[in-house]
């Protein structure tokens, strides 16, 4: 095929709606050129390799040339709610402009670094995967198009006949680390990255191929993981995982939090949510996620706090302080706050918030898609673990920032 020398066109994406977008890096296959495009306005998840055939270089006049939101719609004044949930439900890329400088700078470097998805899918298990960002593997796997990752031990390899080999003589049935919540066919387990140095590592390079802004992989001591297990007689099937700081000065009870894409949509990321928070519970103490979070992970954590605080509003006679609830169910007060102000259920007068909202009100959100409860829960009593940090004297969320 014939290459190109246009840095932007028009390229067909998989659902045959073209879009405007940037190439960025060209790669020759045995079969043809490909061509490693971002969408523009669009998050870097999207970015894939294409062939000539879905690119368009002729820009002037072209009906299929679309405005960067690529909805060809007329565009319309948004308020800032409005507009937030746009950018997360269509997965809008925050823009340079929008942040103060030393992020943006962070970000451009970051981005650089990370630009180019070279790894385009992964044999887990029973399944293929399309991923869906760069990860640091090392230099001799980080250029296969294809890589098999054994979904017990986490080891990677880069040829099929290796991973086959592999899965005949692995013996690990179970991740790394101990049992510490079994329910049906649900189990968690708890991984000390400096016992299972190796074993941590690989599972933070495989979440890097799903994750933007998480670099976890190159000082993993200071955490804890969690992993998430669905169980047959086969053995404990990785599905999802979050990773916490042993000790966190600002309250963190999340690092890195993944559902694997094949089991997303099916109440595993809330399950991993509310998990974090019993735990904090346990703790004795409060607790938030490291920002930034993710477009996705946005959606789960306002989802989750809207539910837990409109079921906890719906039982409760009288009035009740946001400090209160805070120690009811282990979110901050700033995450409480945000997720008050969204509902619209709460004003600020001299000097403090007051919620402020009728049972109907919250009946009303109750019923909303938005706030279904979870489909999975946590069972308490399968639950063991006990308090490994000393409490607090000070369960406030004075050190947050806000949510926004």
């Amino acid at each position: 095929s014939s290459g190109i020398n246009a840095e932007y066109g028009a390229v067909k994406r998989s659902d045959g709606v073209w879009r405007a977008a940037e190439i960025i890096q060209t790669r020759q296959t045995t079969e043809s050129t490909e061509y490693y495009v971002h969408y523009t306005g669009l998050n870097r998840r999207l970015d894939e390799w294409v062939t000539l055939d879905r690119i368009d270089t002729i820009q002037n006049g072209n009906h299929r040339f679309l405005d960067t939101k690529g909805n060809g719609e007329p565009e319309r004044k948004l308020t800032r709610n409005q507009k937030r949930k746009h950018d997360e439900i269509n997965h809008v890329q925050t823009s340079y402009a929008e942040m103060d400088p030393t992020t943006a700078a962070l970000e451009r470097e970051h981005e650089d670094f990370t630009k180019i998805k070279y790894c385009d899918s992964i044999i887990f298990g029973n399944y293929e995967i399309d991923t869906w960002y760069f990860s640091p593997y090392p230099e001799e796997y980080e250029k296969c198009k294809r890589l098999y990752i054994c979904e017990f031990c986490l080891k990677y390899m880069k040829y099929a006949r290796t991973y086959i080999n592999h899965r005949a003589k692995c013996e690990q049935r179970t991740p790394a680390g101990t049992e510490i919540y079994r329910y049906g066919s649900i189990a968690v387990y708890e991984i000390d990255a400096v016992e299972h140095k190796v074993y941590c590592q690989n599972l933070c390079l495989l979440a890097k191929l799903f994750l933007d802004h998480k670099t976890l992989y190159f000082d993993i001591e200071p955490f804890i993981m969690y992993v998430l297990c669905e169980v047959d007689k086969e053995g404990s099937h990785l599905v999802g995982y979050f990773s916490k700081e042993r000790h966190s000065p600002d309250f963190h009870n999340v690092a890195c939090i993944l559902t694997l894409p094949p089991f997303q949509r099916k109440g595993y990321g809330k399950f991993l949510i509310q998990f974090s928070y019993e735990l904090s519970k346990r703790d004795g103490q409060v607790g938030t996620p490291e920002k930034p979070l993710s477009d996705l992970g946005k959606l789960s954590y306002r989802s989750y706090w809207s539910w837990v605080l409109l079921d906890l509003l719906r039982d409760l006679h009288g009035t009740v302080s946001i400090k209160e609830l805070s120690n009811m169910t282990s979110i901050t007060e700033d995450d409480i706050i945000s997720t008050l102000q969204m509902l619209n259920i709460v004003k600020y007068w001299k000097g403090q918030h007051i919620i402020c909202v009728t049972p109907k009100q919250v009946e009303e959100h109750l019923r909303s898609s938005n706030y279904r409860p979870p489909i999975l829960t946590v069972n308490q009593e399968s639950l063991k673990w006990y308090q490994k940090t000393p409490k607090r004297g000070n369960r406030s969320s004075k050190k947050q920032k806000s949510n926004d």
